[in-house]
């Protein structure tokens, strides 16, 4: 199963450690530093060019990717529907 965040890019479902609002997880300086740490290194994409409302970080092959996305966390977490998320997801 996979969730789509936006535009053409959707995440399998099981690669997901969490779904962050954008707001709220800028907050603290370790997500700002886990933040910009991803992006100095190329793990962030900007899945699109509106303002960012959500971050969902994703691990695949041992890879952590962050995407960026315009949609909210509540409406990522509906989309995921009324299959039982893993565990690990996290939001707000």
């Amino acid at each position: 199963m996979y969730l789509h965040l936006g535009r053409d890019i959707a995440v399998p479902r099981r690669s997901i450690i969490g779904i962050f609002d954008f707001d709220t997880a800028t907050y603290g300086k370790r997500t700002r530093e886990f933040l910009t740490r991803a992006e100095q290194e190329g793990r962030v994409v900007a899945v699109s060019d509106e303002l960012p409302k959500s971050a969902v970080v994703c691990e695949e092959e041992g890879r952590t990717t962050v995407y960026i996305s315009q949609i909210s966390s509540q409406t990522l977490l509906k989309r995921a529907g009324s299959e039982p998320l893993p565990g690990n997801i996290l939001h707000e």
